[in-house]
């Protein structure tokens, strides 16, 4: 039986980084949005944050009526994003740890610590028909408690892998791709479905892209950073590329 194709979730919060630092209107990331599908992706990831550093409260619906593509909305667990989101109701949403001193999301998110706090939050998100994802780190206790939070979804952070490659390559980074990849096993045997990201790059993404379990990657600030140079459907297009042949090598 052949395995679905491991979806590649575009994020689009840096073109506006690019537009805010200006201000006005360009470059528009809804623009970014209609590209995406063309470009080979399967979703479009937004973050709101509560500073507003990059992404707009207008440019949710731009961006929905941009694409046809699902919407995940990644949000920090507060009372007014909580709110948004309901009213909004993407296809997913996305709970993620949020620092405003923070320059981008450092670490999971401590479910297991915070489990009061989200479990509602949850609750409220999937009443309103959004699939409920929790961005936490590869470790089986968060996601133990992510299963009893009833969210369908993780998201496993990459970012210590990451940083480990760029550091020394695979050999490095191969104890955290192992923990990943057990993360991810263990999010199956719980009947989660495990995504992944954070710092994915051409470089290190085809081993993350290799492990089967993970459904999905979300890659955002290295593909807006590529486009400067090749533009937004050649570095979609390459990426896409890269997560295939890993998917194909790993059949082989």
């Amino acid at each position: 039986m052949t395995e679905p194709r491991q979806r590649l979730g575009l994020n689009i919060d840096h073109v506006a980084t690019i537009r805010n630092a200006r201000g006005g209107v360009h470059p528009d990331p809804a623009r970014a949005a209609a590209m995406a599908h063309a470009a080979g992706a399967d979703g479009l990831t937004i973050h709101l944050r509560e500073d507003r550093r990059h992404i707009q409260d207008a440019d949710l619906q731009k961006v929905r009526e941009a694409s046809d593509l699902p919407i995940n909305l990644e949000m920090a667990a507060t009372e007014e994003m909580t709110q948004i989101a309901v009213a909004f109701k993407p296809h997913a949403a996305c709970i993620v740890p949020e620092k405003r001193e923070e320059r981008t999301t450092e670490g999971g998110l401590d479910v297991a610590g915070l489990h009061n706090q989200i479990a509602p939050m949850v609750r409220r998100l999937a009443d309103a028909g959004c699939r409920v994802s929790l961005f936490i780190e590869p470790d089986p206790v968060q996601i133990a408690v992510a299963e009893v939070l009833g969210a369908p979804v993780i998201e496993l952070h990459t970012g210590r892998f990451a940083e480990l490659w760029l550091e020394g390559g695979a050999d490095a980074a191969s104890s955290e791709l192992e923990r990943i990849r057990l993360a991810a096993v263990e999010a199956r045997k719980r009947g989660l479905e495990p995504h992944a990201g954070h710092g994915l790059t051409f470089d290190n993404v085809k081993p993350i892209a290799a492990i089967p379990e993970v459904a999905e990657l979300n890659i955002g600030h290295f593909l807006i950073g590529e486009a400067i140079f090749t533009g937004l459907d050649q570095a979609v297009k390459r990426m896409r590329a890269l997560m295939d042949e890993a998917q194909a090598e790993r059949a082989r």
